[in-house]
């Protein structure tokens, strides 16, 4: 399979640690909605599962963990990140995780899927599309975001009303494809040096 047809190595990045997240169920809904599609291979990085260093000098656990998620990273072709607002911004996890990278994210399509109160995480999602064009990654324009997201799910971690964020996935992930396989393609003809 050449990579025109080849399936987009697509990872999920679940960017809430917190004791209780609700990051979970959106999760959830969100693989969903990526395992539907042929044109996507689905790989997760959560971060509330990793051990993740917070100095410059990391101790051998946070060297494992390194060790596995940066090859996780570095094979994909785009990412969407799912993150929650905390204080208007995104987590401190998903920075740390960000900041341990670089070159991993250089000349990839990032999508952004946010949840919160009344802002739908909104505020999120501009702060990490600042975060990821000095990492020289292409966000994507059209967000998914659940405004008052524990009451938009019901018992079973399910949308109550799936139409408006099943259309909005439907059409970020349309971009991410496009964008992730142009990307590809191109860093193929003429690898990205960001100069």
């Amino acid at each position: 399979m050449d990579t025109v047809t080849a399936p987009l190595q697509v990872t999920l990045i679940i960017g809430s640690n917190r004791h209780g997240r609700f990051g979970p169920v959106v999760a959830d809904w969100l693989l969903g909605r990526l395992r539907d599609r042929e044109d996507l291979a689905v790989d997760v990085v959560d971060v509330a599962r990793t051990a993740l260093p917070t100095t410059f000098a990391p101790g051998p656990e946070a060297t494992a963990a390194l060790a596995e998620i940066t090859p996780q990273l570095a094979r994909a072709d785009a990412f969407v990140v799912l993150t929650p607002e905390y204080n208007h911004s995104f987590p401190a996890g998903l920075k740390n995780l960000i900041d341990w990278h670089y070159a991993e994210w250089r000349a990839k399509p990032v999508a952004l899927v946010s949840y919160g109160g009344l802002a739908g995480g909104l505020r999120a999602v501009e702060h990490l599309r600042q975060v990821f064009a000095e990492l020289h990654a292409v966000t994507v324009r059209d967000t998914v975001s659940f405004h008052n997201a524990g009451a938009s799910f019901d018992d079973e971690g399910r949308p109550k009303d799936p139409t408006g964020p099943d259309a909005a996935a439907k059409v970020m992930l349309d971009q991410l494809v496009w964008w992730g396989t142009a990307l590809r393609e191109a860093k193929e003809k003429r690898p990205y040096d960001g100069a």
